[in-house]
């Protein structure tokens, strides 16, 4: 009988008829996999092989608009999910009612609504709307999750999950507000930072004297590391009823992943390095970047395809990992997602980078492209007076901070100019050393890209199709703020709200050198030295200026947006133990009426 080793995940749930959705599974064994629903919706998919593991992303059709339904699992036709005397509430999948385009209003055409029946008990918070109402979408945010937990009752030394926190509230909470879409920025999995349990599994299966030593070599321990973050058994509840959205930061692959060009000379020189890339990107995309694409793009997918007929697909999927390494325009890991007029640009801050010296960019100029054509898609359609734009607020993903504190955005540009050339090769040589030591490779590190975004966000604020916000998401830099442009010395300022929203981490360790140094990073003093930095540099000075308007917070955290209609409103929640004894619950830091 065919196992369940991992999963289900609950990843794309289709905002454009409400009626479609997929999950992702992992079987111990080549089966048939099913997904069936309460209200007679379903689907099933055989699995495929990749290194020996065996998966299904199953598309489900036949959904209720506007409705929730409870779903099983079964592989060969025996039920697998839920588990045995699981805890938890079932695994729903929830469906937004069908709404006209250009005004987001919800259609009385959706089956829910056609056919008057009542929503049923926990509807989603766009199901069952009348017609005419605006749709509401919530969108929960962070990243950095370090998955491992003690292995005894001891209390958890970096404090609770995030995550868990916010499982433990849905599934206990009577009327907790549950999020439309979870987006994962970065850091899933540490391939360089592993626990002990699997240090220990490590030594059992190879030398761990030997490099890359106590980190993760192969796709098989890759593995390990997306059972050790999706089998904790809150997680995982959560995992599967809650759509998800990810993209890879560098732990997911290594520490300061494509920092440099030297940089990634040197790990090409190492014996173990290819190994390391690749099966870091094979998992990615059969973990992660599948259940990201709609089944339309799933359908386009040669590699998918490839994979999906091949008695075995490890080969074809090493190739094309192979060939994305190579070249940084081979492959797109960006996505888009659009939830009613709510639009999500997810950009690969990482595969996709420039690093020759004199040329760096932090996305390629064909990715940069793809990224302008789609935040602008549709724009010229709308753009009359009095009229709305395609969607009515814009959400970009970037794992990386656009909006850093000022000392650190100015010492990154400085050290960007020093590594080019700007004071000599003493200066350069100086500048790889603290580029590679302090982690300077955020946006701010490659200046041209910045105010290439910089552009885009004002443009696309910009004249009567104009979204009401623009939010940049992003994490890495272990702890939340908000940051707002000042646009006065820009030639045409945008007319949407433009806000830089930073959460993290979701679980992992905040040190107190951490903490020091980015409240210095947004203290005057250090803009002051961050300016002297800039000067030594002989850095052009950025038209945008930007101030912290909240935070910092420091924490195992996650940012939660609500947007209905053209208002936005905000919430930050941390962490905390449960004092009554119950795992750990969700407490309100930041709530705003609106921004």
């Amino acid at each position: 009988m065919a196992g369940l080793r991992l999963g289900p995940l609950l990843r794309h749930v289709d905002w454009e008829t409400g009626t479609g959705a997929t999950v992702w599974i992992e079987a111990d064994r080549a089966c048939e996999a099913e997904v069936r629903c309460a209200d007679g919706a379903g689907g099933a998919a055989r699995t495929w092989r990749i290194a020996g593991h065996h998966y299904a992303l199953i598309p489900v059709t036949g959904l209720r608009p506007g409705a929730e339904t409870a779903y099983r699992v079964l592989l060969d036709g025996e039920q697998v999910w839920p588990l045995p005397d699981s805890p938890f509430p079932d695994s729903t999948i929830r469906t937004p009612t069908p709404r006209h385009p250009a005004t987001g209003e919800a259609s009385a055409t959706g089956e829910a609504l056609a056919t008057g029946e009542a929503p049923t008990a926990g509807e989603a918070s766009t199901a069952g709307e009348a017609p005419g109402a605006p749709a509401t979408v919530r969108v929960a945010f962070g990243s950095c999750r370090w998955a491992a937990r003690p292995a005894d009752s001891s209390p958890d030394p970096i404090g609770p999950d995030a995550l868990g926190a916010l499982a433990h509230t849905l599934a206990h909470t009577p009327g907790a507000e549950r999020p439309d879409v979870l987006v994962l920025l970065g850091d899933q999995i540490y391939a360089d930072e592993t626990s002990e349990a699997t240090r220990r599994w490590l030594a059992a299966r190879r030398d761990v004297k030997q490099p890359p030593w106590e980190q993760v070599a192969d796709y098989e321990e890759y593995t390990r590391l997306y059972d050790e973050s999706w089998l904790d058994p809150e997680v995982r509840w959560l995992l599967s009823t809650v759509p998800s959205c990810m993209i890879f930061d560098d732990h997911d692959v290594i520490d300061d992943w494509n920092t440099s060009e030297a940089w990634l000379r040197r790990m090409r020189a190492t014996p173990w390095w290819r190994e390391r890339i690749l099966s870091g990107l094979m998992s990615y995309w059969v973990y992660q970047h599948l259940g990201n694409l709609s089944p339309a793009e799933l359908a386009a997918d040669p590699l998918y395809a490839a994979v999906r007929e091949a008695p075995d697909g490890t080969e074809p999927l090493r190739e094309f990992a192979a060939r994305a390494d190579a070249d940084p325009t081979y492959a797109r890991w960006s996505y888009r997602r659009d939830f009613g007029r709510v639009r999500l640009l997810m950009v690969d801050t990482r595969a996709a980078r420039v690093l020759t010296e004199g040329e760096r960019a932090m996305v390629a100029e064909p990715e940069l492209a793809w990224l302008r054509e789609q935040a602008l898609d549709g724009a010229d359609g709308y753009a009359t007076e009095g009229s709305a734009g395609p969607y009515d607020h814009l959400l970009i993903g970037t794992s990386l901070p656009w909006l850093l504190p000022h000392f650190v955005h100015d010492v990154e540009a400085w050290n960007a100019a020093v590594c080019g050339g700007a004071r000599g090769p003493r200066w350069a040589r100086l500048g790889e050393d603290l580029r590679r030591r302090g982690d300077l490779e955020h946006w701010a590190a490659f200046p041209e890209s910045f105010e290439a975004l910089t552009e885009l966000i004002a443009k696309v604020g910009g004249g009567p199709s104009a979204p009401a916000t623009i939010s940049v998401l992003s994490g890495d830099v272990h702890h939340a703020y908000i940051a707002e442009p000042d646009w006065s010395r820009w030639p045409q300022p945008p007319d949407s709200r433009v806000r830089q929203l930073t959460c993290s981490p979701v679980h992992n360790r905040t040190y107190a050198s951490i903490r020091l140094g980015f409240r210095f990073g947004w203290s005057r003093a250090g803009r002051r030295l961050g300016r002297a930095f800039a000067r030594h540099g002989r850095v052009t000075p950025s038209r945008l200026d930007w101030s912290r308007t909240g935070g910092p917070w420091f924490g195992n955290q996650l940012m939660t947006l609500t947007l209905r209609g053209r208002a936005a409103r905000l919430r930050l929640d941390q962490a905390r133990p449960d004092p009554s004894g119950g795992g750990a619950r969700l407490v309100t830091a930041l709530e705003t009426d609106g921004l």
